[in-house]
């Protein structure tokens, strides 16, 4: 481990529910509440009628791979350095929404579009939970 911290997201008004969520291990998306579309990130006005009416709901976890990059030149490296290589993926959850991330618990090689994944929540630090993704068993 090397001295350097990784920096943290903070959350604000729109995303403290989210966070709130990965601390409690749901992964919570938002529904817009005048015409039910569904929403990520966290947002105050929907982006197909504009309404500010909002409420939350729990998405499966469960999505594929829709695009990635593997990281193997770390910048920062004294922050990623012990890290590489590292997936980061633009996740496509079963309800629609895309969510970028890190693809976990394999080899970052392996990674192939359309992988199915599904949702773990680790510690990020500081009290933030973060959501990240691995292979879906069988």
């Amino acid at each position: 481990m090397n001295e350097f911290s990784k920096p943290i997201p903070v959350a604000d008004a729109d995303s403290a529910t989210y966070w709130e969520g990965c601390r409690e291990g749901r992964l919570l998306i938002q529904r817009c509440s005048e015409c039910e579309t569904l929403r990520f990130p966290p947002n105050r006005i929907c982006a197909a009628c504009h309404s500010d009416k909002v409420k939350w709901v729990e998405a499966s976890g469960k999505g594929r791979v829709y695009s990635w990059i593997v990281v193997n030149h770390p910048v920062p490296r004294e922050v990623y350095g012990d890290d590489v290589p590292y997936a980061v993926a633009l996740i496509e959850l079963e309800e629609g929404v895309r969510m970028v991330s890190n693809v976990i618990g394999c080899d970052p090689h392996a990674i192939a579009a359309d992988m199915s994944v599904e949702v773990v929540f680790e510690s990020g630090g500081e009290g933030v939970v973060l959501p990240k993704f691995q292979p879906m068993a069988g």
